[in-house]
């Protein structure tokens, strides 16, 4: 995505609200006596943007091997659409977009076929209309007395289900990873009882990075170390203070190369005031024809593309699981490995990089990483699916989750057991 979230900026840095309270919950996955001392752990979930999972192991991110050495890490199967909000939620919810419905980072709701919501319109961004159709970890936890604090993740700056997480920051790009960090620190040195137990941390850089110079550009493997560090920033400062923390440090998606020479254009297949291109398109584009034009749209688009293939919604194939919510595109059109989709020249077209392709693509790929008193050494796990992560977070900090389409399953042979 061009720059995550930063259309996000805002003067309000923090805000508080009280938890909501519930029955207790299950006990967390079990850990030893001896590595949680007088503090009890708490989980952090670390996202790093665009965060491919080759970049480990080179010397560029000693923080996160040493956390994968003590632990387990995969590469992880993105939800399709692979956009940034998209998979976010689908990382705190369990569920995939079509589901939860952020099914982009552009979303139009024929409830509201007059407005877009997207990265600029902060208006319909930190609106619940857009959000409510599922329901993130955080205010799960919120409803069963688990405390929780956020920072920067998509969604959690928004009332949804008339819940906030009890301590969250709205995203803004200026603020620093050391304060991000920093913050993250201040909220565990509280009383036990103002206690966050599940906390989320958000790293943009590397996205940024790929998306202007490529995904291994200098700028990009220096992003990638910065991110790293942080990482390690984070874990001395809970080392320092005596706080046991289960580390899940995962990314929403990968990053291809792409370039200006590589594109497909939408204006030398059908005229422009013919349909409703949601956003700027890219690796894929979705799009409403606008009336009269219907047939005329779809005679353009469903037919053999160089580079691009293109279906009306019902048809999308059925492993994308993706095409029944209503707010996907009337025609979902899908570039080749590399290539990109525009309606003119838009300032993102270049040189770069992009995702949103195929998340079968090996290159859309993302990471996981996880350690911590609750986590054993498992090593390199085969690829999973990320709904997967959703049970797993549900269980290190003790909530009953909610349906999903995660397998929790998968990620059980992680977890510490008396007997490992």
């Amino acid at each position: 995505m061009p720059t995550l979230l930063r259309p996000f900026i805002a003067a309000a840095l923090a805000a508080t609200l009280a938890a909501c309270t519930a029955a207790p919950p299950p006990a967390p996955a079990s850990a030893p006596t001896a590595a949680t001392g007088q503090r009890q752990p708490v989980t952090i979930l670390v996202s790093i943007d665009g965060f491919r999972p080759d970049y480990l192991g080179k010397g560029n991110t000693p923080a996160i091997d040493a956390l994968a050495a003590t632990g387990a890490k995969a590469a992880m199967r993105p939800s399709f659409p692979t956009k940034t909000f998209p998979n976010h939620y689908t990382l705190v919810t369990g569920l995939r977009p079509d589901r939860h419905g952020i099914t982009g980072n552009n979303i139009v709701d024929p409830r509201r076929p007059d407005v877009m919501f997207s990265l600029s319109n902060t208006r319909q961004s930190q609106d619940r209309f857009w959000w409510d159709e599922a329901e993130p970890i955080w205010v799960t936890a919120e409803k069963q007395g688990v405390r929780t604090g956020t920072m920067f993740w998509p969604g959690a700056d928004v009332d949804i289900r008339g819940t906030y997480p009890s301590d969250w920051v709205r995203y803004y790009d200026r603020f620093s990873y050391a304060q991000r960090v920093r913050m993250l620190i201040d909220w565990l040195r509280r009383p036990a009882d103002e206690r966050p137990r599940f906390l989320t941390l958000y790293f943009e850089g590397v996205d940024d990075s790929s998306h202007a110079l490529g995904p291994r550009a200098p700028e990009t493997i220096a992003a990638v170390r910065t991110a790293d560090a942080s990482v390690g920033d984070l874990v001395r400062q809970l080392d320092a203070m005596g706080q046991p923390a289960n580390i899940l440090v995962v990314s929403d998606h990968g990053m291809v190369e792409t370039s200006a020479e590589r594109v497909v254009q939408l204006d030398t297949l059908l005229p422009a005031d013919s349909y409703k291109l949601y956003g700027t398109a890219g690796p894929y584009a979705e799009l409403n024809p606008l009336p009269g034009h219907e047939a005329a749209v779809a005679a353009a688009l469903i037919k053999p593309h160089a580079h691009m293939q293109c279906w009306r919604k019902a048809e999308i194939p059925a492993r994308f699981q993706f095409g029944k919510n209503p707010r996907v595109g009337a025609i979902f059109c899908l570039a080749e490995h590399g290539w990109e989709i525009a309606q003119g020249t838009p300032s993102w077209l270049g040189n770069g990089g992009d995702h949103g392709f195929d998340n079968l693509d090996p290159d859309m790929a993302a990471t996981f990483v996880a350690s911590g008193p609750a986590i054993r050494a498992a090593g390199t796990l085969p690829t999973f699916d990320n709904v997967d992560v959703y049970p797993l977070v549900a269980r290190l900090i003790g909530v009953t989750p909610q349906p999903s389409d995660g397998n929790a399953g998968t990620l059980e042979p992680i977890l510490r057991t008396p007997d490992n």
